[in-house]
């Protein structure tokens, strides 16, 4: 046995039986031993970034992690914004990247680079393995890392003398560090500040599962506390029969104004609340002044059992819990906009639905008009770093095959990761895209005014409208069926037959490039 193979049976008999890649030279023993391990499944991307995306999707959706295979530090390099993402959406993640023979090294060859201060700035956890008889314990290791707590990329550079020299064999996992737990102090302390004055309970990460939003909602049913949830949560509980949480504004302005009042703001496994940019004249703390803020539950905590011991704390258990009653808009007509293409989605999303939102500008809407579609997921752009959905959306499926995925994909967005689609097509995915398609970078022409640059000129112009994409044509080069819709009526029909396809599907919506 090699080292390549007691490596991937490490990582399958750790719980790891998923591999996204991208492979290159240094990593064919890792592609060659694939044949002899059946546990793990192998998914071929055709650019680093739908990998490493993948790989986020699945484990937002598995609840484990899956393995990314990319070719040295450039490869790496392609697949940096969906490690971004994933390490904003603390997800774990066991990222190995191919680096050369470890003699090989001396002599500089053109893809020689430096693996690990690339890996650097998205990575919770690096290590190199540096020899075959050790490199079954450093997978079983990086498996452990990428748990953390909280969820993070743990990077292995694995040379490739350290893949194709014999080794002794896998070894079994590496033992996981729970979630600490919140001491009953704190508890108290939260619970003292939620009785004294106007509270806000901020929630994110693994505070919005049902059984902890439901904890949110008694706390607030018993003491008037407002639960609000961060901008993007990575992945959200939400339908018919659920408790609704506000999401925290984008826009700083309107954040503020949610916030406006509170005395004390609560924060569960969330970031304290600050503006996505800077902006002359705005605020970049969107705390109001003389608001005291507390962690319930940091990210490295148990966040739910904290939630459930602050409910026995205010004596909360038996408060009525509001939820969302069961209800769709009507089948929309006329033009297609942005609210009309929300109240077909609303009107179609089906039960058990998985949704990947890039939708940007354009799908401002959709979440209202679904929440009381049935119980379905969210996974947001938790990073911010454009070219998630896609990708995402593929992993995704990959992780819950019995499940339909809809990805909501911008169409500037969608560019950067295309390729995704032919992963869908390759392997039958049960995807569901809807490019929302309104020629523009949309956002940017908004934040053009508000940062204060002033009216765009012609040459600002044409770096923020991209006309002429065609997504039909797109799709189908990529082997995806694809349809076109201009008005609510097509988009409709075309969306519900989109979803009633086993397997991927995509429906380019014309809308119009206003906010």
């Amino acid at each position: 046995m090699n080292g390549a193979q007691a490596l991937i049976r490490t990582l399958v008999d750790s719980e790891v039986d998923v591999c996204f890649m991208n492979p290159g030279t240094s990593e064919m023993h890792f592609v060659h031993e694939l044949d002899q391990v059946p546990g793990m499944r192998s998914v071929l991307a055709l650019f680093e970034g739908v990998a490493t995306g993948a790989a986020d999707g699945y484990a937002r959706m598995a609840g484990r992690p899956a393995a990314v295979l990319l070719h040295l530090g450039p490869g790496l390099g392609n697949g940096l914004a969906n490690l971004h993402n994933a390490r904003r959406a603390k997800t774990p993640v066991v990222n190995i990247v191919g680096d050369h023979a470890t003699y090989h090294a001396k002599y500089d060859a053109p893809l020689q680079s430096d693996i690990a201060s690339i890996a650097a700035g998205v990575s919770g956890w690096i290590r190199t393995a540096t020899d075959p008889e050790h490199v079954a314990r450093d997978a079983a290791d990086t498996v452990a890392a990428s748990y953390g707590p909280p969820g993070q990329v743990a990077t292995l550079i694995l040379p490739a003398d350290v893949c194709w020299l014999p080794a002794p064999g896998p070894v079994g996992p590496t033992p996981r560090t729970a979630p600490a737990v919140v001491p009953a102090e704190r508890i108290e302390d939260v619970a003292a500040a939620v009785r004294s004055g106007r509270t806000a309970i901020l929630v994110g990460g693994t505070a919005m599962t049902e059984g902890a939003l439901r904890d949110v909602a008694r706390i607030g049913a018993a003491t008037g506390a407002r639960a609000l949830a961060e901008t993007f949560p990575a992945r959200a509980e939400r339908g018919a029969g659920l408790p609704v949480v506000e999401r925290l504004a984008y826009l700083a302005e309107f954040a503020q104004a949610q916030l406006d009042g509170v005395e004390h703001l609560v924060l569960v496994d969330a970031a304290h609340p600050v503006s996505f940019f800077a902006y002359p004249d705005k605020a970049s703390d969107l705390v109001p002044e003389g608001c005291s803020v507390h962690v319930l539950a940091a990210p490295d905590e148990d966040a739910p059992r904290a939630l459930a011991d602050l409910v026995a704390a205010l004596d909360a258990g038996d408060a009525e819990v509001p939820t969302a009653p069961a209800g769709r808009p009507d089948r929309p007509t006329g033009a297609l906009n942005a609210e009309t293409l929300a109240l077909a989605i609303g009107a179609l999303l089906p039960e058990g639905a998985v949704v990947a939102d890039e939708g940007n500008t354009g799908g401002l809407f959709v979440s209202g008009f679904t929440a009381g579609a049935p119980r379905h997921d969210w996974l947001c752009l938790t990073g911010g770093s454009i070219g998630y959905g896609l990708p995402v959306a593929t992993g995704a499926a990959v992780a819950v095959p019995d499940r339909k995925v809809l990805c909501l994909e911008a169409d500037g967005s969608g560019m950067y990761t295309l390729q995704a689609l032919w992963t869908q097509a390759r392997l039958g995915l049960d995807v569901t895209t809807v490019v929302l398609n309104n020629g523009s970078y949309a956002v940017l022409n908004m934040e053009l005014d508000r940062v204060g640059a002033g009216a765009a000129g012609e040459k600002a112009r044409e770096m923020l409208d991209i006309p002429g994409l065609d997504y039909v044509s797109l799709a189908r080069g990529m082997g995806v069926p694809a349809t076109r819709a201009t008005t609510a009526e097509e988009f409709t029909t075309q969306l519900e037959q989109a979803l009633a396809t086993d397997g991927p599907a995509l429906v380019e919506a014309m809308i119009p490039a206003t906010l």
